[in-house]
């Protein structure tokens, strides 16, 4: 079980440590930084790699913003499988919807809390 969280922390923190690098040193903005890592999740994803991390490193892998990307292209594909093509562009709701649900209710309610700054 040590192990589990061990490998959970590595993992999560080298995604992490990606970031911040391509931040820094690479000097990009941090929606270029976001959009490369959802790319790159997806694509470990369709090459059947982001499964294994995630059985791997459990949270580590399943936090980060590159699980978004894996999270968009699973359920493109599982959904294409059923439905066809239609199930490509249903599969991307479904599977995400609870988090975006989720990221839009606590943002609101945020603003409604504190005052933003402007």
């Amino acid at each position: 079980m040590i192990a589990s969280f061990f490998w959970a922390f590595v993992v999560g923190g080298l995604i992490c440590v990606i970031g911040q690098i391509m931040l820094d040193f690479f000097k990009l903005t941090p929606a270029h930084t976001l959009t490369i890592l959802v790319v790159s999740g997806a694509v470990l994803d369709g090459l059947g790699l982001y499964e294994p991390l995630i059985d791997f490193a459990g949270a580590g892998a399943t936090v980060p913003i590159t699980s978004f990307g894996n999270a968009l292209v699973h359920g493109a594909l599982a959904e294409a499988e059923k439905n066809g093509l239609v199930g490509i562009v249903t599969g991307i709701f479904e599977v995400t919807s609870a988090g975006i649900s989720s990221a839009i209710i606590f943002g609101f309610l945020a603003a409604l809390i504190f005052k933003p700054k402007g």
